[in-house]
């Protein structure tokens, strides 16, 4: 059986992992017929938003236990995650991705990377190890592999799309239910809520194909 490592950065479209997107990266994963074990940074969330108002509140979380609600409590830290153990790793997406793991929410192409997250990255990369990246996550893997001339996408063309193209890579739109494939990078990508009135049926599809193509290659 085929395994699977899936990285959670908290819980919470506004300041963690996407919800949905993460179930069904479990499901798509679990369809297929292959395992995952699911990991987070044990760190302080950049903060913590009310889903309900948008407002910031004034809290403190941490990554992976807030991620450990989404996994059921079987989660570990990323610092235990090596791709010599897997077969591919998943990045569900939420705004999180781009406030928690890296720093693209607020600085678009000059933005960094968390250093784990990053030799996490790179350490499937060069192992030639398959990734897959929901939503707003693809713009994680632009930054960790700057100059690459991967083929992402993002859904539409936008700002967005734009600062990816400046750290050196393709972008293709999409829509929810299509996955953009990366054959000689082994990376696949889809918009999911990307587009905010996706439907959950279209993003089911869209993520299936990521994990078929990532479980493929």
């Amino acid at each position: 059986m085929k395994k699977v490592a899936v990285v959670l950065c908290g819980s919470g479209f506004k300041d963690g992992s996407e919800i949905r997107e993460s179930v069904l990266s479990l499901l798509a994963v679990d369809e297929a017929g292959a395992s995952f074990d699911c990991f987070a940074p044990d760190d302080w969330q950049y903060d913590v938003v009310n889903c309900a108002t948008g407002e910031a509140m004034n809290e403190k979380r941490n990554l992976l236990v807030e991620a450990a609600r989404i996994a059921r409590g079987n989660i570990r830290p990323l610092t235990e995650l090596h791709a010599k153990n897997f077969d591919a790793i998943l990045f569900p997406g939420g705004f999180g991705v781009a406030k928690n793991l890296c720093t693209f929410a607020l600085k678009g192409s000059v933005g960094s990377v968390r250093s784990d997250v990053g030799a996490v990255i790179n350490d499937f990369y060069q192992t030639k190890k398959p990734i897959g990246a929901v939503c707003i996550a693809p713009a994680l893997i632009a930054l960790a592999l700057k100059g690459k001339n991967l083929n992402l996408t993002l859904g539409a063309e936008g700002e967005a799309a734009g600062e990816v193209k400046k750290l050196g890579h393709r972008h293709t739109v999409s829509l929810p239910h299509e996955a953009v494939i990366d054959q000689e990078n082994k990376i696949a990508t889809t918009p999911a809520y990307m587009y905010d009135e996706a439907h959950l049926k279209d993003m089911r599809i869209g993520i299936s194909k990521v994990v078929q193509a990532i479980l493929e290659m």
